[in-house]
């Protein structure tokens, strides 16, 4: 555990194009083209995002939520999730920056040091 951050989930949190994939399309047995055209976008587009290459976006969490009943905060929270995880497993220094003294957490936030 890092100094300073709270304790995270040690496992990948699901992509949102996995939940896509297992829960919606085989479900209904829909394929990457059929959905795509439901939804409005390429097929390209979808696609990128059910093989994990791509992220969900506002304005595709607005699409899903609207075509399965969902909310789009469902999907973004699942993107955001991913995303965060999969940065904090890479090495790109964030974890040396050191705490600036002093400041106040923003309402709604505890202090962590």
């Amino acid at each position: 555990m890092t100094h300073g951050m709270p304790r995270r989930m040690t496992r990948k949190p699901t992509h949102p194009g996995e939940m896509i994939k297992e829960e919606y399309m085989k479900a209904l047995r829909l394929t990457v083209t059929s959905l795509a055209e439901r939804l409005g976008v390429s097929r390209k587009t979808l696609s990128t995002i059910v093989n994990e290459r791509a992220a969900v976006s506002p304005d595709m969490a607005l699409r899903l939520s609207r075509a399965f009943g969902t909310s789009p905060e469902l999907w973004l929270n699942m993107q955001k999730s991913h995303d965060l995880w999969t940065a904090e497993q890479e090495d790109t220094g964030w974890a040396h920056v050191v705490p600036i003294q002093g400041l106040h957490a923003p309402a709604g936030e505890q202090s962590h040091g």
